[in-house]
């Protein structure tokens, strides 16, 4: 069976194409090539690196300046690493699920879950809030796994409107249920750093499957988000 190396790991290409073929095919994915992931790390880096250099010298910015030699470098390891490392389904986290023995039958809510995601129109910053609830079909995840969806599902470019809907379909696999809310409220920098400049607004979108379908248990919902 051929391999393929992704961070320095061996994956079987039988593996990577389910991979690849869950990212970018299915519905409310974020658009990518088929090709999206034959380059590795590091050459996605240095690549990027010499563009981004270009970027800078059209500018007129001095490349050979103490400050700025090393920024090309600074930022392409940012896009790979950070800030865009959701992109790649290396990355995805693994779900720690447990046994709902204690028999829980109400939902649990996160709420104030850290939102850093990057506008895939203008590649400025999406930063805000999200506030998720499940209720258990006989299993519960690990409370961090919950801060590990967002953040993986955000560090790609982005519209809140699909980060929304990615969570909760992530949720949803993961936790076998139907039963999941998802609310992000962000502000866009590219509405607040240019363009109209207003540095007062912010966005919410939310996506409601299964018993949050249901007015009540909605409602209960946004009571412990919103007290």
């Amino acid at each position: 069976m051929m391999e393929k190396t992704i961070n320095n790991e061996h994956i079987d290409t039988e593996d990577l194409l389910d991979l690849e073929e869950g990212h970018y095919n299915a519905s409310f994915e974020t658009p990518l090539r088929p090709d999206a992931f034959e380059l590795d790390d590091e050459t996605k880096i240095d690549l990027i690196e010499k563009h981004f250099k270009s970027i800078m010298q059209v500018l007129g910015m001095d490349m050979d300046d103490d400050s700025l030699k090393d920024t090309p470098k600074r930022v392409a390891k940012m896009y790979v690493k950070e800030i865009f490392s959701g992109l790649n389904p290396a990355n995805k986290p693994k779900t720690t699920l447990f046994k709902n023995s204690y028999r829980f039958k109400e939902m649990l809510v996160e709420r104030d879950i850290a939102v850093y995601s990057n506008c895939e129109h203008h590649f400025v910053p999406i930063v805000g809030k999200a506030h998720i609830g499940y209720i258990s079909s006989g299993q519960v995840i690990g409370l961090s796994k919950l801060n590990r969806i967002v953040q993986y599902c955000s560090q790609r470019p982005q519209v809140q409107e699909r980060l929304t809907i990615q969570i909760s379909n992530f949720l949803k696999e993961a936790l076998g249920t139907e039963d999941v809310a998802v609310i992000v409220d962000a502000n866009h920098h590219c509405v607040s750093s240019r363009g109209i400049k207003d540095t007062g607004s912010s966005t919410v979108t939310a996506e409601y499957s299964g018993k949050f379908l249901n007015a009540d248990t909605r409602n209960e919902f946004l009571k412990y988000i919103y007290k």
